[in-house]
């Protein structure tokens, strides 16, 4: 005789929960990269060949960088619990969602601390460096470092889970992410490299958010 094990309304709850972590961590590398391209392309003076990306939260309109960096981190936190919640067994069920976590606070701060303004943007902006970064400006500089190799923590992990289930293409995936992301930059061409530094970690959080929403 065989019995069917009925979900219960605690479990349901706890499902649907997750699914909206997860969704919300799912939708946060979109919203970040439509909203970065319509501001490159409308925004007077940016040059992605001579301005990162964090640049666009500086001058009268820095607001939507600023809003659009702090929105990307709470979909990253929300990310990080739904990881945890999806995550309770197994190699990395506890540095997975914190370094992921961590990525999320990184962003929120380098949203509140923006760059400082140089090399010509915004317009009127003198076109040369900045003489001297200013305390927010290093502070924006160490927490996108933060994030982003916390990250690139978190793509390692996951690598080693996959490798250890022997899931070859998910590997593969992270793999990749994380050698792009722990690459070393040079000065030459840096801000075409943070833009694609985003697009790798922004891609990967997106997959990884999706391939947990399947395990509930």
């Amino acid at each position: 005789m065989s019995t069917t094990t009925v979900p219960t309304a605690p479990d349901v709850d706890t499902a649907r929960a997750s699914d909206r972590l997860l969704i919300a961590g799912a939708v946060a590398g979109p919203v970040f990269a439509v909203s970065a391209v319509l501001q490159m392309v409308t925004r007077e003076g940016f040059d992605i060949t001579r301005h990162p990306i964090s640049q666009l939260a500086t001058g009268g309109l820095g607001w939507i960088q600023i809003t659009t960096f702090v929105l990307a981190g709470l979909g990253a936190l929300a990310l990080a619990a739904g990881a945890g919640r999806t995550h309770r067994d197994g190699f990395g069920r506890r540095a997975l969602p914190l370094c992921v976590g961590v990525f999320g606070a990184g962003l929120i701060a380098a949203g509140l601390f923006p760059m400082d303004a140089e090399n010509g943007f915004p317009a009127g902006t003198p076109d040369r460096p900045v003489a001297e970064m200013s305390w927010h400006g290093v502070a924006h500089s160490v927490s996108a470092a933060v994030a982003f190799t916390a990250l690139a923590v978190a793509a390692v992990v996951m690598t080693v889970r996959c490798v250890r289930r022997r899931s070859v293409g998910a590997a593969v995936l992270s793999g990749g992410a994380a050698l792009v992301l722990l690459l070393p930059m040079s000065p030459e061409h840096m801000s075409v490299r943070i833009a694609v530094n985003g697009l790798v970690a922004f891609a990967w959080t997106t997959v990884l958010a999706l391939s947990l929403r399947r395990t509930l």
